[in-house]
């Protein structure tokens, strides 16, 4: 449903600096699907935005026009049928770009992007909402598909992102990209990983890219069968690919891990030199087996999330013994949504933001992309493992938070999420001390009924809105 508001209640008050956008990518399907027990991640985009002044909060959500989304309007009837499968589809949509743009809100070079990793970006104008085309560096960019998750070095400003199935359905291929700070593409090179696997996020380091690679894998047989698109192999290894980040993919090493493992979101990643080593750290939420239920069931995986061993994980590689493989250390309980400071990221960092399900508060709630709403906002100090935690209660559940900075430097800055509570069915966007988060909310922003779970967001402060603005006009 598109909407907007202005002026939304507060209680209590949020801080004078925390001025700008905060935007959430969020699914809802434009249409009734027809495919039957379908996945929640196969909602048409929708780009939602509080837009923050002081304790003034306004709210506006739009859908993303897609290619898809204006062929199914158009119809005014869905399409498209199963989750990444152009065979289930309506004959009449033959060829038609099938994302649906739902995953990320990028901001970059003064434009934002909406991303969902099996297509390309669409670029979003941030004032209006209004949708602005498919994004592809001005017919530079050769992969078909951009990632939903970039890496964005605080000094050089430089964006690093990639593309997976880059060269069609089910490829092996990876497009590994460099975007300057401007926004202009600079660098393009394809490789190929071990099998088409969901390569759903990556990190960069101050001298190296690292892309894992997880046995989530696609198979084009079965997807031309009408078979699901991805089939966990508990048994097929993990991988590791590095190389440096401004190197030749032909400088790739991979580094076999331990079988069945998966995760979609990394923390942060960085470089240490230690007792003559060379060490690369990789920090990631780790789960023992694929956490999506409708992947579960494809794979014949009959476990809840909380029978899953998972932990956030530190995966240590020593450059100069690639084939001993990776050590690990757990240094947090089980999460999903890792998030840093914007200004740690490729860089060594002590702190870092997640959200967790702990069943000691409450038991599961429907709710989020993954079946089970995350209760536990988790503040964690990377170094020493030491966390503290935010239970927010067994009727609420927290979608991914995001980092606000603060002007002071000592000041650790402030976390925004949206929270839901059930039994009401209404949401709320919470702001915390991201260095208290045991403190709660210092303020509440009241929704008058309950958003669309989200999945990824981002903040982008109000100079670089207003200097997007000049440059457009």
């Amino acid at each position: 449903m598109e909407w907007c508001d202005y002026n939304l209640e507060v209680e209590g008050t949020i801080p004078d600096e925390i001025n700008g956008a905060f935007f959430r990518a969020v699914p809802d399907p434009g249409f009734p699907p027809f495919i039957e027990k379908d996945t929640y991640i196969s909602g048409d985009g929708m780009i939602g935005r509080f837009l923050i002044r002081g304790n003034r909060v306004d709210f506006a959500i739009r859908y993303i026009e897609t290619d898809r989304y204006l062929a199914e309007k158009q119809a005014n009837r869905a399409l498209f049928g199963a989750y990444r499968n152009p065979y289930t589809d309506d004959p009449e949509v033959l060829g038609v770009e099938r994302t649906v743009a739902n995953t990320t809100p990028i901001w970059h070079g003064g434009r934002l992007f909406l991303t969902k990793e099996d297509g390309p970006a669409y670029e979003v104008d941030p004032l209006t909402l209004e949708t602005i085309g498919k994004w592809d560096y001005h017919g530079q960019l050769r992969s078909r598909t951009m990632t939903a998750h970039v890496r964005i070095d605080p000094g050089s400003g430089e964006m690093f992102f990639f593309g997976y199935e880059a060269g069609g359905l089910a490829t092996r291929d990876v497009a590994y990209c460099i975007a300057d700070r401007d926004g202009n593409l600079v660098s393009e090179q394809w490789f190929e990983a071990p099998y088409c696997a969901m390569l759903h996020d990556f990190v960069v380091t101050e001298n190296y890219a690292l892309f894992p690679v997880f046995p989530t894998i696609a198979d084009l047989d079965r997807i031309k069968a009408g078979g699901p698109h991805w089939v966990h192999h508990n048994d097929q290894p993990t991988w590791i690919g590095i190389m440096p980040r401004y190197g030749k993919v032909e400088e790739m090493r991979w580094v076999k891990g331990p079988n069945g493992l998966s995760a979609y979101h990394m923390m942060n990643g960085f470089d240490e030199r230690a007792s003559g080593s060379s060490l690369v750290h990789l920090d990631l939420n780790v789960m023992e087996s694929n956490i999506f239920p409708f992947i579960r069931e494809a794979s014949g995986v009959d476990a809840s999330p909380a029978e899953m061993r998972a932990s956030l994980c530190r995966w240590t590689l020593d450059m100069n013994d690639l084939d001993k493989g990776w050590t690990e250390r757990v240094i947090g309980p089980p999460g999903d949504m890792s998030r840093t400071a914007a200004k740690d990221q490729c860089r060594p960092y002590e702190i870092g933001y997640y959200a967790c399900y702990d069943p000691a508060v409450g038991p599961p709630v429907t709710h989020s992309v993954v079946g089970a709403g995350f209760n536990t906002l988790i503040r964690v100090h990377v170094g020493s493992g030491e966390s503290e935690a935010l239970a927010l209660g067994p009727d609420r559940s927290i979608n991914e938070p995001i980092h606000i900075p603060a002007r002071d430097p000592a000041h650790e800055g402030w976390l925004a999420a949206v929270v839901d509570t059930h039994s009401t069915m209404s949401s709320e966007l919470w702001f915390v001390e991201a260095g208290n988060i045991k403190g709660g909310a210092i303020a509440r922003v009241k929704l008058p009924f309950r958003l669309r779970p989200q999945i990824h967001g981002w903040w982008v402060p109000q100079e670089e809105l207003d200097r997007a603005a000049v440059k457009a006009g």
